[in-house]
């Protein structure tokens, strides 16, 4: 992880002290019906909303850049405090230099590219991070790692993705000395949805959760002095009595606004490829 200079060197302007932080999230760019129209959306789950606001940030839609669209750019992104990736289809097998397995999801191109942009812009102004499921994995694939296509084909079961549309709970065990374990404590009860994990870790990175069966369920910046950079493969948003990552994230954007890149003068950023 990289030393950082200033906000300002960085183009990034904090947040205003009193002001509740703007937290970016990814979204879906999908086919939808609207009255009478069928158009192209940006669509979102609403828990993912409702979990930024309930930890008292101001939640922002970011949707990816459609085919020959701009990408977004560094005084868009200077405009937030944070970015929270959400969760999705697969990465792109391609992203991390290999070919689709038969059981992976069909891509979408415009969100992987617009997303590993998004969080490169990200890393290079200092701002948290908190990659969701899909956005754990869009975490580890853009600073070199690779994913598991498929864990039946690594574990023998389908025990992270029971069934389509049933969330799986199982308690994940933290990583002594990890960012996690520090918020969440020893063991957490999840709700998770997916059927790709970390595989090869992305230097920069730690785990910092498993499952029982050893899939890597948390991963986060692995320098202790880095800002806020923080994946989870399980669903937060999905307990609404939950929002202790959530807080974290937006906690982070505020500290951020009085002693520069998440309070500890530091951005994320070796790494990025």
């Amino acid at each position: 992880m990289a030393s950082n200079a200033s906000d300002a060197a960085g183009g990034c302007s904090p947040p205003v002290p009193g002001r509740r932080p703007l937290i970016g999230l990814t979204t879906y760019l999908e086919a939808s019906r609207h009255g009478v129209w069928n158009v192209v959306s940006a669509l979102l789950p609403a828990a993912y909303v409702d979990g930024v606001r309930a930890a008292g940030g101001r939640p922002v839609l970011l949707p990816p850049c459609g085919p020959g669209a701009p990408a977004w750019s560094p005084e868009e992104l200077a405009d937030l405090d944070a970015l929270v990736l959400t969760g999705g289809a697969d990465v792109a097998p391609a992203c991390y230099g290999q070919q689709p397995a038969p059981s992976t999801g069909s891509p979408s191109p415009e969100r992987d590219h617009s997303e590993i942009a998004l969080l490169r812009g990200a890393l290079a102004l200092g701002l948290p991070v908190l990659g969701i499921c899909r956005g754990a994995q869009v975490l580890n694939v853009a600073l070199g790692g690779t994913l598991h296509q498929h864990l039946p084909d690594v574990l023998g079961s389908p025990r992270h993705q029971v069934s389509p549309a049933v969330f799986a709970s199982t308690t994940v065990r933290t990583e002594p000395g990890s960012r996690v374990h520090g918020l969440l404590g020893e063991e957490v009860e999840v709700r998770c949805y997916h059927h790709q994990a970390v595989d090869r870790l992305a230097e920069g990175l730690r785990v910092a959760a498993r499952a029982p069966d050893g899939t890597v369920e948390a991963v986060e910046a692995a320098d202790p002095g880095a800002g806020f950079c923080v994946g989870v493969q399980w669903h937060p948003e999905q307990d609404e009595r939950d929002v202790r990552l959530f807080a974290a994230v937006v906690d982070a954007a505020r500290r951020r606004g009085t002693t520069g890149a998440d309070g500890r003068g530091q951005r994320v950023e070796e790494g990025v490829r």
